[in-house]
């Protein structure tokens, strides 16, 4: 039986070629103007008045990270601007900052991308969601350990005995 189940693992592991890590829930990605930009955050559930980071990442068309760009953040909650990060310059297809959220719920950030690679180009925008954690967030996590510890104990409770009984 183990020669077996060792057999399985062995043609899993050989089946799967490439291995992609797990992308982050609270982002996104839009093609826009020739250019490719993502974001994300980290946590992936920002926690209100906490520092989290916001991740973004500009490709051009073949998805090869730019040189450099010039970019700006507005941050709306209910259809009004609640906060702005003006335009700055970065080396690299990489702009990593800290924020902090104020409000509860779901935020639309408008990333503003002036220049890409010194070239002066329209201005192009880019619109997300981005979202924080909220009281419900907790809940549900809760209600869907609570289901799966009560599914592992009823199990335990009726295949535990016949496991131990044929022993």
């Amino acid at each position: 039986m183990f020669v077996v189940y060792l057999l399985v693992c062995t043609c899993i592991v050989w089946g799967v070629v490439d291995a992609h890590a797990h992308s982050l829930f609270n982002s996104a990605e839009e093609f826009y103007g020739g250019y490719r930009v993502q974001v994300a955050t980290t946590p992936e559930f920002p926690q209100i008045d906490e520092t989290s980071e916001i991740l973004i990442r500009v490709t051009d068309e073949d998805f090869e990270e730019v040189d450099s760009f010039t970019m700006g953040l507005r941050f709306f909650y209910n259809d009004v601007q609640v906060d702005a990060v003006p335009p700055q310059s970065h080396q690299g297809g990489h702009w990593d900052i800290d924020y902090i959220w104020k409000r509860e719920g779901n935020h639309i950030v408008m990333t503003d991308m002036y220049s890409v690679d010194g070239d002066n180009t329209d201005i192009l925008t880019y619109t997300f969601n981005m979202g924080t954690q909220s009281p419900f967030g907790y809940i549900f996590i809760s209600a869907i350990t609570v289901g799966a510890l009560t599914f592992t104990g009823i199990m335990t409770y009726i295949y535990l005995p016949k496991i131990l009984r044929r022993r």
